[in-house]
């Protein structure tokens, strides 16, 4: 029996309450429904003048849900109150679906002496919808960034985009089809990610920007701070370090590291001795003169 997938077609709406439809008018098609939405199944052209059972289960275990035979009959079955019929087109109608209404269906038609003359199975998988993703991230220590994109719902899969373009493997690893990536060193753009199951899909994107370069830093602060960790390079604080490593590569130094602000005060320092020692030179001149003044 060769499977076919029937065509599945997605209504506007929130995360809950989506509408699905699925032409199940050929053996083995597989249908989709949102959890605790409705979901459209065209089972024939139409019913009102043919005798139809249509029933959940296989052949060997199978309860009858309706039947046609000039009216229609509704059987008292679980799913009683949360389903419609369409007599006219051959639709069946389910509101509200629960996990459990996934399963295999049986329509049979059956000619004048009640004998089944032609089946049809179908599959319906009752499944979550994909939530709006959330993007989330992080810079690494040689200058990547971690890029992580959260969903809720059954079965989702990702892919990604750099300004519309789809990363390759020279962008980001192999593995960007799930829901975390690395981005190489020096890349930035509008990036987007897709989120998609059987339901539905949905998409955020971000404008990013490359990381700052990292340089580790292993040493004590001039506060007395022992510090051991990566550092942003736009803002390394005054520190007695033992090793400083930068990405990529690394390198050992040994005395102290001081930053824009210690150079600001030495300057003052050499600026206030360079007055005081003109003072100085001004007075001694004044007061040769005046002795020499008094002298004669």
């Amino acid at each position: 029996m060769e499977a076919v997938l029937g065509l599945l077609v997605i209504s506007a709406g929130v995360s809950h309450g989506l509408e699905t439809s699925c032409d199940a008018r050929e053996d083995g098609s597989q249908c989709y429904g949102a959890l605790g939405g409705t979901v459209y199944l065209q089972l024939t052209d139409t019913m009102a003048s043919h005798h139809y059972s249509f029933y959940k289960g296989s052949t060997a275990a199978k309860i009858e849900i309706l039947k046609t035979k000039g009216t229609l009959v509704i059987r008292d079955t679980p799913i009683k109150d949360r389903l419609h019929f369409f007599i006219n087109n051959g639709t069946f109608r389910l509101n509200n679906t629960r996990r459990n209404d996934s399963g295999e269906y049986l329509l049979e038609k059956y000619d004048s002496e009640g004998k089944s003359s032609e089946s049809r199975e179908l599959q319906l998988f009752i499944e979550a919808p994909v939530s709006s993703p959330q993007l989330s991230s992080e810079c690494l220590s040689h200058g990547e960034m971690r890029v992580s994109c959260s969903s809720e719902g059954d079965g989702p899969q990702y892919s990604w985009t750099l300004d519309g373009q789809t990363l390759n493997d020279t962008d980001a690893p192999p593995d960007n089809k799930t829901n975390t990536i690395t981005l190489k060193k020096g890349l930035s753009g509008d990036l987007t990610c897709t989120v998609r199951n059987n339901i539905n899909r949905n998409t955020v994107s971000r404008r990013i920007s490359h990381c700052p370069g990292l340089i580790y830093v292993n040493g004590t602060l001039s506060n007395g701070t022992k510090i051991s960790e990566w550092v942003n390079t736009l803002y390394v604080e005054s520190a007695t370090v033992a090793t400083v490593t930068e990405a990529p590569t690394s390198k050992t130094s040994t005395g102290p590291v001081f930053n824009v602000f210690v150079y600001f005060q030495l300057a003052e320092v050499f600026i206030l001795l360079t007055i005081c020692l003109g003072s100085y030179c001004f007075y001694k001149k004044k007061t040769r003169h005046q002795e020499q003044d008094d002298g004669e």
